[in-house]
């Protein structure tokens, strides 16, 4: 199994360097023939994918760094450090786009003539680029590779609808086209782009992972024989993949000791979700309980005095 996990974090990598190389060598044809081509289409697709080249380049240094596992510092990893890779591509995505866009209506107003043939030719290269991409991440078993893949099998259509666009341009001289496709890509990326700025601040804000279930799991709690009560349940993500659960339950005397660990067993087993990698369960006695409140009640009104 060891040699498996190792073999699987290898390939893991391996993926991402493979699909951000590809990406990144596209992003270049694409300015380049964006320019060739006249294309605000292309150019606001190559601005896309630029941004996806920069999200692939940090998901892969990033993978490689989370392997290092905690530090006294990081006590959780680098896992979280993924989310900083993602805002810096938000950044730049938003910023790409708010130009293209800008160009792009000027261009809807007053259109202009493309090379059609051109951009049949990118759009060809740029299906082939991104589904070599797509298939390769897809062999992948991470949560982040089957992401990534979503990501550029949307690239994938994007450079279908920009194929079809060019080829009726080539038949029709229908310019509009051109900077209509340009609107309609960024409006989708920019939108794909706000949905993902909201589950970065969902982590940053430490909320309940959206699939979890926190009130259910303390009444399922309760109902374990001879637990009274459970409180001070706390559950947030590290990463958005990653979630980390704590709770204090509370116990009848007679469970300890015998029934300690199977009670934990029972929590641990009602929690269910896989990505609940970090799970504390304190357990302890109404008495604990009393202390516990009168302990903190003290505090409390010490620093009150203070």
């Amino acid at each position: 199994m060891g040699d498996q996990h190792r073999h699987n974090v290898h390939n893991g990598s391996g993926n991402l360097k493979v699909a951000f190389l590809l990406n990144f060598t596209f992003t270049l044809i694409e300015f380049a023939g964006g320019l060739w081509t006249n294309s605000v289409a292309i150019l606001s697709d190559a601005v896309h994918d630029l941004g996806d080249s920069i999200s692939l380049g940090l998901a892969w240094y990033f993978d490689r760094l989370s392997k290092h596992g905690s530090t006294p510092k990081d006590t959780y990893g680098y896992a979280r450090y993924s989310l900083l890779g993602g805002l810096i591509t938000a950044i730049v995505l938003i910023a790409g786009i708010g130009f293209i866009l800008w160009n792009a209506a000027q261009r809807l107003l007053d259109p202009e003539e493309v090379n059609a043939t051109g951009m049949i030719v990118l759009a060809v290269v740029g299906v082939i680029f991104n589904g070599a991409a797509v298939l390769r991440v897809r062999k992948g078993e991470s949560l982040t590779e089957k992401v990534v893949s979503w990501h550029l099998l949307e690239d994938t259509l994007g450079w279908i609808a920009v194929l079809i666009g060019a080829a009726v341009m080539a038949v029709w001289d229908l310019p509009w086209i051109d900077p209509a496709l340009s609107i309609c890509i960024s409006l989708f990326v920019l939108w794909n782009v706000f949905r993902n700025l909201r589950k970065f601040f969902e982590v940053f804000l430490q909320r309940t992972p959206s699939t979890f279930d926190l009130p259910a799991f303390e009444t399922a709690v309760r109902a374990i024989p001879e637990v009274i009560d459970v409180h001070d349940t706390h559950s947030w993500s590290i990463d958005g993949e990653k979630h980390v659960l704590t709770t204090h339950v509370i116990v009848s005397q007679k469970a300890f000791p015998d029934k300690v660990m199977s009670i934990k067993s029972h929590v641990t087993t009602l929690i269910g979700d896989k990505a609940f990698e970090h799970i504390a369960i304190d357990i302890g006695t109404p008495m604990d309980h009393i202390e516990e409140k009168t302990r903190t009640g003290s505090e409390i009104r010490q620093r009150r005095q203070d």
